[in-house]
Protein backbone atom coordinates (compact mmCIF):
# COMPACT_ATOMS: atom_id res chain seq x y z
CA UNK A 1 0.00 0.00 0.00
CA UNK A 2 0.98 3.50 -0.77
CA UNK A 3 1.47 5.42 2.49
CA UNK A 4 4.02 7.81 1.55
CA UNK A 5 2.45 10.98 1.06
CA UNK A 6 2.46 15.32 0.89
CA UNK A 7 0.84 17.89 1.35
CA UNK A 8 -0.65 20.42 -0.97
CA UNK A 9 -1.13 24.07 -0.49
CA UNK A 10 -4.91 24.79 -0.81
CA UNK A 11 -6.10 20.82 -0.78
CA UNK A 12 -7.52 19.40 2.92
CA UNK A 13 -6.09 15.66 1.96
CA UNK A 14 -1.82 14.48 1.34
CA UNK A 15 -1.90 12.74 -1.53
CA UNK A 16 0.05 9.82 -2.16
CA UNK A 17 3.74 10.64 -3.30
CA UNK A 18 2.53 8.44 -6.63
CA UNK A 19 -0.08 9.71 -8.97
CA UNK A 20 -2.43 7.86 -11.16
CA UNK A 21 -1.52 9.63 -14.88
CA UNK A 22 -4.13 9.11 -17.18
CA UNK A 23 -2.56 10.52 -21.05
CA UNK A 24 -2.67 6.54 -22.13
CA UNK A 25 -6.09 6.02 -20.73
CA UNK A 26 -7.55 9.03 -23.31
CA UNK A 27 -5.82 6.46 -25.72
CA UNK A 28 -5.03 9.51 -28.21
CA UNK A 29 -1.66 8.57 -29.19
CA UNK A 30 -1.63 5.53 -27.46
CA UNK A 31 -3.10 3.76 -29.70
CA UNK A 32 -6.78 3.93 -28.53
CA UNK A 33 -8.60 3.89 -25.61
CA UNK A 34 -9.90 0.44 -23.53
CA UNK A 35 -12.35 1.70 -21.19
CA UNK A 36 -12.90 -1.58 -19.19
CA UNK A 37 -9.09 -2.02 -18.58
CA UNK A 38 -9.10 1.76 -17.57
CA UNK A 39 -11.27 1.77 -15.04
CA UNK A 40 -10.00 -1.45 -13.50
CA UNK A 41 -6.56 0.08 -13.93
CA UNK A 42 -8.31 3.33 -11.53
CA UNK A 43 -9.49 0.75 -8.99
CA UNK A 44 -6.74 -1.05 -8.72
CA UNK A 45 -4.83 2.34 -8.26
CA UNK A 46 -6.94 3.04 -5.59
CA UNK A 47 -6.61 -0.12 -4.04
CA UNK A 48 -3.02 0.17 -3.28
CA UNK A 49 -3.50 3.46 -1.70
CA UNK A 50 -2.75 5.97 -4.55
CA UNK A 51 -5.36 8.81 -3.75
CA UNK A 52 -4.53 10.91 -6.23
CA UNK A 53 -5.75 11.03 -10.34
CA UNK A 54 -3.92 13.73 -12.26
CA UNK A 55 -6.04 13.75 -16.19
CA UNK A 56 -6.60 16.41 -18.58
CA UNK A 57 -9.37 17.34 -21.61
CA UNK A 58 -6.58 16.72 -23.84
CA UNK A 59 -5.79 13.22 -23.10
CA UNK A 60 -8.49 11.57 -25.79
CA UNK A 61 -10.47 14.75 -26.61
CA UNK A 62 -12.61 14.70 -23.26
CA UNK A 63 -12.47 10.61 -23.18
CA UNK A 64 -9.87 10.21 -20.79
CA UNK A 65 -11.52 12.52 -18.05
CA UNK A 66 -14.92 10.52 -18.86
CA UNK A 67 -13.44 7.58 -17.90
CA UNK A 68 -12.46 8.58 -14.60
CA UNK A 69 -15.87 10.26 -13.91
CA UNK A 70 -17.34 6.92 -14.48
CA UNK A 71 -14.91 4.68 -12.57
CA UNK A 72 -15.29 7.73 -9.71
CA UNK A 73 -19.17 6.89 -9.33
CA UNK A 74 -20.21 4.69 -6.28
CA UNK A 75 -18.55 7.04 -3.51
CA UNK A 76 -14.91 7.01 -4.72
CA UNK A 77 -14.81 10.58 -5.53
CA UNK A 78 -14.43 11.42 -2.03
CA UNK A 79 -11.93 9.35 -1.57
CA UNK A 80 -9.32 10.57 -4.25
CA UNK A 81 -7.38 14.35 -5.16
CA UNK A 82 -8.49 15.10 -8.70
CA UNK A 83 -5.88 17.19 -10.70
CA UNK A 84 -6.84 18.40 -14.61
CA UNK A 85 -5.88 21.12 -17.07
CA UNK A 86 -7.03 23.39 -19.18
CA UNK A 87 -5.10 25.43 -21.73
CA UNK A 88 -5.02 23.55 -25.04
CA UNK A 89 -7.71 23.51 -27.53
CA UNK A 90 -8.50 21.49 -30.35
CA UNK A 91 -9.66 21.45 -34.05
CA UNK A 92 -12.19 19.36 -35.37
CA UNK A 93 -9.61 16.97 -37.21
CA UNK A 94 -7.63 16.99 -33.87
CA UNK A 95 -4.64 19.39 -34.28
CA UNK A 96 -4.05 20.80 -30.48
CA UNK A 97 -3.42 24.21 -30.09
CA UNK A 98 -2.86 26.63 -26.74
CA UNK A 99 -5.58 28.84 -25.21
CA UNK A 100 -6.26 29.92 -22.10
CA UNK A 101 -8.26 33.06 -21.88
CA UNK A 102 -10.37 33.51 -19.78
CA UNK A 103 -13.34 33.08 -21.56
CA UNK A 104 -11.95 29.38 -22.80
CA UNK A 105 -10.50 28.82 -19.18
CA UNK A 106 -13.83 29.19 -17.72
CA UNK A 107 -15.59 26.76 -20.12
CA UNK A 108 -12.75 24.32 -19.63
CA UNK A 109 -13.43 23.86 -16.28
CA UNK A 110 -17.08 23.42 -16.49
CA UNK A 111 -16.63 21.14 -19.51
CA UNK A 112 -14.04 19.16 -16.90
CA UNK A 113 -16.72 19.52 -13.97
CA UNK A 114 -19.74 17.65 -16.06
CA UNK A 115 -17.20 14.83 -17.66
CA UNK A 116 -15.76 14.02 -13.82
CA UNK A 117 -19.08 13.83 -12.47
CA UNK A 118 -18.45 16.31 -9.68
CA UNK A 119 -19.20 19.58 -8.12
CA UNK A 120 -15.62 20.75 -7.67
CA UNK A 121 -11.63 20.19 -9.26
CA UNK A 122 -9.21 19.37 -6.21
CA UNK A 123 -6.47 21.04 -8.59
CA UNK A 124 -7.02 22.86 -12.01
CA UNK A 125 -3.61 23.72 -13.43
CA UNK A 126 -2.55 25.66 -16.83
CA UNK A 127 -1.15 23.47 -19.05
CA UNK A 128 1.15 24.82 -21.64
CA UNK A 129 1.72 28.69 -21.56
CA UNK A 130 -0.42 30.30 -23.77
CA UNK A 131 1.56 32.98 -25.69
CA UNK A 132 -1.16 35.13 -26.69
CA UNK A 133 -2.56 35.62 -23.98
CA UNK A 134 -1.21 37.33 -20.56
CA UNK A 135 -0.40 35.25 -18.12
CA UNK A 136 -2.33 37.45 -15.39
CA UNK A 137 -5.30 37.24 -17.27
CA UNK A 138 -5.64 33.52 -16.94
CA UNK A 139 -4.43 33.33 -13.88
CA UNK A 140 -7.11 35.81 -12.34
CA UNK A 141 -9.81 34.12 -13.95
CA UNK A 142 -8.85 31.17 -12.32
CA UNK A 143 -8.47 33.05 -8.84
CA UNK A 144 -12.04 33.88 -9.83
CA UNK A 145 -13.27 30.07 -10.09
CA UNK A 146 -11.07 29.05 -6.86
CA UNK A 147 -12.85 31.97 -4.90
CA UNK A 148 -16.68 30.52 -6.33
CA UNK A 149 -15.17 27.03 -5.08
CA UNK A 150 -15.24 25.13 -8.11
CA UNK A 151 -11.53 24.61 -7.82
CA UNK A 152 -9.40 24.21 -4.74
CA UNK A 153 -6.06 24.59 -5.94
CA UNK A 154 -4.59 26.05 -8.84
CA UNK A 155 -1.38 24.72 -10.36
CA UNK A 156 0.56 24.80 -13.64
CA UNK A 157 2.37 22.53 -16.11
CA UNK A 158 5.27 23.27 -18.51
CA UNK A 159 5.83 26.85 -17.18
CA UNK A 160 9.17 28.96 -17.18
CA UNK A 161 10.16 30.69 -14.14
CA UNK A 162 9.31 34.39 -15.43
CA UNK A 163 5.84 32.79 -16.01
CA UNK A 164 5.78 31.68 -12.76
CA UNK A 165 6.32 34.71 -11.05
CA UNK A 166 3.66 36.98 -13.37
CA UNK A 167 1.21 33.94 -12.73
CA UNK A 168 1.47 34.05 -8.44
CA UNK A 169 1.04 37.61 -8.66
CA UNK A 170 -2.55 37.07 -9.71
CA UNK A 171 -3.49 33.47 -7.88
CA UNK A 172 -1.86 31.35 -5.57
CA UNK A 173 0.19 28.60 -6.97
CA UNK A 174 0.48 25.03 -4.77
CA UNK A 175 1.76 22.96 -7.95
CA UNK A 176 3.90 22.94 -10.68
CA UNK A 177 4.00 20.07 -13.40
CA UNK A 178 7.32 19.92 -15.67
CA UNK A 179 8.72 16.71 -17.10
CA UNK A 180 10.91 15.14 -14.96
CA UNK A 181 12.99 11.79 -14.89
CA UNK A 182 16.46 10.49 -15.40
CA UNK A 183 17.29 11.03 -18.49
CA UNK A 184 15.34 14.28 -18.52
CA UNK A 185 16.43 16.13 -15.80
CA UNK A 186 18.15 19.28 -16.86
CA UNK A 187 15.70 22.39 -16.94
CA UNK A 188 13.62 21.14 -13.98
CA UNK A 189 16.47 20.40 -11.85
CA UNK A 190 18.04 23.91 -12.57
CA UNK A 191 14.74 25.87 -12.67
CA UNK A 192 11.72 24.23 -11.17
CA UNK A 193 12.89 22.49 -7.98
CA UNK A 194 14.54 25.88 -6.43
CA UNK A 195 11.49 27.28 -7.28
CA UNK A 196 9.30 25.09 -6.17
CA UNK A 197 11.26 25.03 -2.61
CA UNK A 198 11.46 28.64 -2.30
CA UNK A 199 7.52 29.08 -2.91
CA UNK A 200 6.00 25.81 -0.81
CA UNK A 201 4.77 24.57 -4.12
CA UNK A 202 5.04 20.85 -4.85
CA UNK A 203 6.28 19.59 -8.22
CA UNK A 204 4.31 17.09 -9.81
CA UNK A 205 6.67 15.15 -12.87
CA UNK A 206 5.36 13.78 -15.63
CA UNK A 207 7.04 11.16 -17.83
CA UNK A 208 9.06 9.42 -14.08
CA UNK A 209 9.29 6.74 -16.32
CA UNK A 210 10.84 8.29 -19.86
CA UNK A 211 7.28 7.11 -21.42
CA UNK A 212 8.33 3.42 -20.79
CA UNK A 213 12.54 3.80 -21.29
CA UNK A 214 12.98 3.26 -17.27
CA UNK A 215 10.54 0.34 -17.22
CA UNK A 216 13.09 -2.17 -18.42
CA UNK A 217 11.46 -4.09 -20.78
CA UNK A 218 12.47 -2.53 -24.27
CA UNK A 219 15.43 -3.73 -26.14
CA UNK A 220 16.95 -2.48 -29.59
CA UNK A 221 14.26 -4.20 -31.79
CA UNK A 222 11.34 -2.57 -29.89
CA UNK A 223 9.41 -0.78 -32.27
CA UNK A 224 6.24 1.94 -32.17
CA UNK A 225 3.77 2.51 -34.93
CA UNK A 226 3.26 5.63 -36.30
CA UNK A 227 0.18 6.68 -33.72
CA UNK A 228 2.31 6.15 -30.72
CA UNK A 229 3.79 9.27 -29.29
CA UNK A 230 7.53 7.77 -28.98
CA UNK A 231 7.55 7.40 -32.81
CA UNK A 232 8.56 10.69 -33.02
CA UNK A 233 10.61 11.44 -29.92
CA UNK A 234 14.43 11.75 -30.66
CA UNK A 235 15.49 9.56 -27.62
CA UNK A 236 13.81 6.15 -29.48
CA UNK A 237 15.64 6.45 -32.66
CA UNK A 238 18.46 5.23 -33.58
CA UNK A 239 21.77 5.08 -32.72
CA UNK A 240 20.38 7.46 -29.89
CA UNK A 241 17.67 4.50 -28.40
CA UNK A 242 21.07 2.01 -27.77
CA UNK A 243 22.51 4.52 -25.60
CA UNK A 244 19.75 5.27 -23.33
CA UNK A 245 19.06 1.39 -23.47
CA UNK A 246 22.66 0.70 -22.01
CA UNK A 247 21.73 3.17 -19.74
CA UNK A 248 19.35 1.26 -18.54
CA UNK A 249 21.02 -1.78 -18.29
CA UNK A 250 23.61 0.03 -15.82
CA UNK A 251 21.12 1.33 -14.34
CA UNK A 252 19.31 -2.01 -13.11
CA UNK A 253 22.68 -3.22 -11.39
CA UNK A 254 22.32 -0.15 -8.93
CA UNK A 255 18.21 -1.55 -8.55
CA UNK A 256 19.40 -5.20 -7.85
CA UNK A 257 21.44 -3.48 -4.89
CA UNK A 258 18.76 -2.60 -3.09
CA UNK A 259 16.83 -6.24 -4.38
CA UNK A 260 14.56 -4.02 -6.18
CA UNK A 261 13.85 -3.65 -10.27
CA UNK A 262 14.40 -0.44 -12.35
CA UNK A 263 10.98 1.27 -12.46
CA UNK A 264 11.23 1.13 -8.66
CA UNK A 265 14.66 2.42 -9.03
CA UNK A 266 13.31 5.67 -11.18
CA UNK A 267 10.55 6.10 -9.43
CA UNK A 268 12.61 6.58 -5.93
CA UNK A 269 15.13 8.96 -7.54
CA UNK A 270 12.27 11.41 -8.80
CA UNK A 271 10.63 11.36 -5.12
CA UNK A 272 14.39 11.95 -3.38
CA UNK A 273 14.99 15.38 -5.29
CA UNK A 274 12.64 17.40 -3.10
CA UNK A 275 8.87 18.35 -2.79
CA UNK A 276 8.04 15.92 -5.57
CA UNK A 277 4.83 13.53 -6.25
CA UNK A 278 6.08 11.09 -9.57
CA UNK A 279 2.26 10.30 -12.39
CA UNK A 280 2.53 6.98 -12.66
CA UNK A 281 0.62 6.15 -16.05
CA UNK A 282 -0.73 2.91 -16.39
CA UNK A 283 -3.72 1.82 -18.84
CA UNK A 284 -3.45 -1.97 -17.77
CA UNK A 285 -4.58 -3.19 -14.19
CA UNK A 286 -1.09 -4.82 -14.28
CA UNK A 287 0.79 -1.59 -15.15
CA UNK A 288 -0.16 -0.89 -11.48
CA UNK A 289 2.27 -3.68 -10.06
CA UNK A 290 5.44 -1.86 -8.60
CA UNK A 291 4.07 1.00 -7.28
CA UNK A 292 4.65 -0.11 -3.89
CA UNK A 293 8.27 -0.70 -4.33
CA UNK A 294 9.07 2.98 -4.66
CA UNK A 295 8.41 3.24 -0.78
CA UNK A 296 10.15 2.27 2.35
CA UNK A 297 13.67 2.82 1.31
CA UNK A 298 15.86 5.94 -0.57
CA UNK A 299 19.31 5.99 -2.82
CA UNK A 300 22.22 6.26 -0.87
CA UNK A 301 24.73 9.51 -1.40
CA UNK A 302 27.14 6.59 -3.33
CA UNK A 303 23.78 5.60 -5.37
CA UNK A 304 23.09 8.99 -6.57
CA UNK A 305 26.87 9.44 -7.38
CA UNK A 306 27.00 6.01 -9.58
CA UNK A 307 23.77 6.91 -11.02
CA UNK A 308 25.38 10.43 -12.14
CA UNK A 309 28.17 8.41 -13.61
CA UNK A 310 26.08 6.35 -16.09
CA UNK A 311 24.12 9.13 -16.69
CA UNK A 312 27.07 10.82 -18.14
CA UNK A 313 28.57 7.72 -19.58
CA UNK A 314 26.34 6.83 -22.07
CA UNK A 315 23.97 10.15 -22.46
CA UNK A 316 26.13 12.99 -21.67
CA UNK A 317 23.93 15.41 -23.86
CA UNK A 318 20.22 15.42 -22.09
CA UNK A 319 17.57 15.47 -24.73
CA UNK A 320 14.39 17.36 -23.06
CA UNK A 321 10.90 16.85 -24.72
CA UNK A 322 10.71 19.42 -26.50
CA UNK A 323 9.18 17.93 -29.39
CA UNK A 324 5.88 17.46 -27.07
CA UNK A 325 5.11 21.19 -27.36
CA UNK A 326 1.96 22.39 -29.04
CA UNK A 327 2.19 25.21 -31.25
CA UNK A 328 0.29 28.33 -30.54
CA UNK A 329 -2.87 28.98 -31.49
CA UNK A 330 -2.88 31.08 -35.03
Amino acid sequence: MATDKISIRGIDTPVSRIALGTWAIGGWMWGGPDDDNAIKTIHRALDEGINFIDTAPVYGFGHSEEVIGRALEGGRREKVVLATKLGLAWTDDQKVYRDSRPERVRKEVEDSLKRLKTDYLDLEQVHWPDGKTPVEDTAAELEKLRQEGKIRAIGVSNFSVANMDEFAKNAPLSTIQPPYNLFERVTTERDILPYAKTHDAVVLAYGPLCRGLLAGKMNKDTTFPKDDLRSGDPKFQRPKFEHYLAAVEDLKKIAEKHGKNILALAIRWVLDQGPTVALWGARKPAQIDGISEAFGWSLSAEDKREIGAILNRHVPDSIEPDFMAPPQRD
